[in-house]
């Protein structure tokens, strides 16, 4: 979908490109466990499924949902040692997002 510039789009200095990959971001992240998850990566390089699934507190089949996901959609990437399989951050750009969100005065 392409946007047309807005006046509003305009005023805030935000491209249609910035406003597309902002957009694609929240929608991507839209869930409780998909922020926490990336609140985890941004601390730690990759973190096993296990190692995620105990630090947030939801099940293994629950989270690894939305692993793939976020996977799927390019945020995150995973490698393979042995049986477990651990992830990390691929698009580095969601924590500034978030961020953004967290310092938000109406949260």
């Amino acid at each position: 979908m392409t946007l047309l510039a807005s006046p509003a789009a305009i005023d805030m200095g935000l491209s249609i490109e910035k406003m597309e990959k902002v957009a694609f971001i929240l929608k991507t992240t839209a869930h409780p466990t998909r922020i926490a998850i990336v609140q985890l990566l941004a601390a730690q390089e990759s973190l096993s499924v296990t190692e995620i699934s105990d630090k947030l507190s939801v099940e293994q089949s629950l989270l690894s949902h939305h692993l793939s996901g976020m996977k799927l959609k390019g945020i995150l990437s995973s490698t393979r040692e042995g049986k477990n399989i651990y992830y990390s951050l691929k698009m580095r750009e969601v924590i500034d997002v978030i961020q953004c969100l967290a310092g938000c005065t109406f949260l």
